[in-house]
């Protein structure tokens, strides 16, 4: 039976060593065919300056960005690290905000945004924000958060200036927070 074998394994060794050495010059070859792709697909389009192109940014046109800080009885202090900006519809803007916890035990909060005028609201796009979870502080912590945004090309000729708002509100879960509601029930 060992006989029979044999034979059958020589040629799946053989069929093997073939496809392996093959395989050899069709993965050498996947470089430039790729580099061939990218340049036929668009995909590695870049300026002068090594940054890639965006043909969405409205160069003949500025927003002024203007930003604003609150919070709503709670004790932290909290600010943008700058006070406005003036963008470019399409351009995608990073800013950061600060907040300091005050108090002597850990806190959480969660900030609501709002948009003047309102309607600049719908133009105005975040991709990364505070904003959409619920931030703890320790004891004194203080802590840097970015918002990363976009205000969309399509924004009304006659918006010149946004006004982007956070309110930072306690929420439940915290001591304070229990304690009001002990209180109201009394």
């Amino acid at each position: 039976m060992s006989a029979a074998i044999a034979p059958s394994n020589r040629k799946l060794i053989i069929r093997l060593a073939l496809f392996s050495a093959l395989m050899f010059p069709v993965g050498y070859a996947l470089v430039p065919l790729y580099t061939v792709f990218c340049n036929f697909s668009g995909l590695n389009q870049v300026n002068l300056t090594g940054v890639p192109a965006n043909s969405q940014v409205d160069m003949a046109r500025e927003v002024n960005i203007e930003f604003d800080s609150n919070v709503h009885d709670m004790p932290w202090k909290f600010r943008p690290i700058q006070s406005h900006v003036s963008v470019h519809p399409g351009e995608v803007i990073q800013v950061e905000f600060e907040v300091v916890n005050t108090r002597n035990e850990a806190v959480t909060g969660q900030a609501i945004p709002s948009y003047g005028p309102r309607e600049a609201g719908e133009f105005f796009k975040k991709l990364s924000c505070f904003c959409f979870e619920k931030q703890t502080l320790a004891a004194g912590e203080s802590r840097r958060m970015p918002v990363v945004f976009v205000v969309e090309r399509n924004l009304p000729k006659e918006i010149g200036t946004i006004t982007l708002s956070y309110t930072f509100f306690e929420v439940e879960g915290n001591k304070r927070a229990e304690a009001k509601a002990v209180q109201a029930g009394s």
